[in-house]
């Protein structure tokens, strides 16, 4: 059955077929492509139509139309895009990150690239065509954001520079890399571990964490039972809010976060308490989202909107990651699991090699007590007794 505007909009991860070689293809990350399959001489070919939503179905049928056309001259489609050296940067970007994808061990680093590209460089540069793109350019995208995020900036830059050098291997431009770091930009801009002292993120007290723990259960969201669910699990944003169902034990209560999607590439296993249990409602289809956005459908949950429930409730204390700096002061404080016990359960590796020798398993059954202990401490606000949890291992 052909595609209809909505059934492109609502589509969940796959190969979503229009007809006539014409397929959405959809990854687990919610980005989506147009993609024409197609045959010649024998062989079988894929040809890229652009990214949705900047092309739409009418426009990726207009398209395919142009390249079947083509096709029934005897002519590759294929061979016609090489032979046409002409990109914009993001046709420049989506080739090479099309070049790389074999080589990365997840979805999550296309996603990191296509993030950034996103929110930082098309709106300025994206449609440019990429031979024209100068040194002014680049810092009008990098300027705005070097004195704040430096980190991220410096992310930016080094993926611009990416995609100019892959856009003259592709002869599409030529001359210097406007983009290069050594001897040209770090002229004009200071180094980023200069900039700034790091900052860390924003974070409640663990005494204060039971008063916002009982105003949060009052929200029922998606991004709210999010939250919640992070909170409980100690867990990173972006770790929640990708979870899909696939990764859930109901049963024996674990959330198994594969290593592709872990900070330190390890899969790391999170026991589940009651409270976080509830929070997951009737399981789904094993690769839908556990806690999917309501307003892009089929795409998970930003970490803006998670945040904006931190912002609703009027609270400037803390930030979604910050609570991983509570529950770490809090079991450190007010209780006396092991160290490496609560190391394991924010998925920390022990920086000390003999430490790390010693502790030669994931300690999930005092991971599970602990965490069982976090939740009866927002839930129980015992706060204001410091030995409350102590004797608890």
């Amino acid at each position: 059955m052909p595609l209809s505007a909505r059934k492109c909009a609502t589509a969940g991860p796959g190969r979503h077929t229009d007809g006539g070689g014409l397929m959405l293809y959809v990854k687990a990350t919610g980005h989506k492509t147009w993609v024409l399959r197609y045959q010649m001489g024998g062989k079988r070919r894929d040809l890229g139509l652009g990214r949705y939503p900047t092309v739409g179905l009418a426009e990726a049928r207009l398209r395919t139309e142009a390249a079947r056309k083509l096709i029934a001259a005897g002519q590759d489609p294929l061979a016609q895009v090489k032979d046409d050296k002409r990109l914009t940067f993001e046709e420049a970007a989506n080739a090479l990150i099309a070049n790389k994808r074999a080589g990365w061990k997840s979805e999550m680093q296309e996603a990191l690239w296509v993030g950034t590209f996103e929110r930082y460089v098309y709106p300025s540069i994206g449609r440019r065509d990429v031979s024209t793109i100068e040194t002014g350019d680049v810092l009008s995208i990098l300027e705005p954001i070097w004195p704040t995020k430096p980190e991220t900036a410096s992310r930016v830059r080094q993926r611009v520079e990416a995609v100019l050098d892959y856009a003259k291997v592709a002869g599409a431009r030529s001359g210097d890399n406007c983009a290069r770091w050594k001897g040209h930009l770090d002229h004009i801009l200071p180094k980023p571990t200069k900039v700034k002292p790091v900052e860390h993120h924003a974070a409640l007290s663990w005494q204060e964490a039971p008063a916002f723990w009982a105003e949060l259960a009052g929200k029922d969201t998606v991004a709210a039972r999010a939250l919640r669910f992070t909170i409980l699990t100690a867990a990173r944003s972006g770790e929640v809010r990708r979870m899909t169902w696939s990764e859930l034990d109901i049963e024996a209560a674990v959330w198994i976060v594969p290593a592709d999607r872990m900070k330190q590439a390890k899969e790391h296993r999170v026991p589940l308490c009651k409270a976080a249990l509830e929070l997951l409602g009737d399981p789904g289809k094993p690769d839908a989202l556990v806690f999917p956005s309501d307003f892009r459908p089929g795409k998970p949950l930003t970490d803006v909107g998670v945040t904006r429930v931190i912002r609703t409730m009027g609270n400037e204390k803390t930030t979604v990651h910050g609570w991983r700096a509570t529950f770490r002061t809090w079991a450190g404080e007010s209780t006396n699991f092991p160290r490496e016990v609560v190391e394991g359960a924010l998925a920390h590796q022990i920086k000390d090699k003999a430490e790390r020798a010693y502790v030669r398993d994931d300690l999930f059954t005092k991971k599970r007590k602990l965490m069982e202990a976090w939740a009866g401490y927002l839930q129980g606000g015992r706060g204001a007794n410091v030995d409350s949890f102590r004797g608890l291992r």
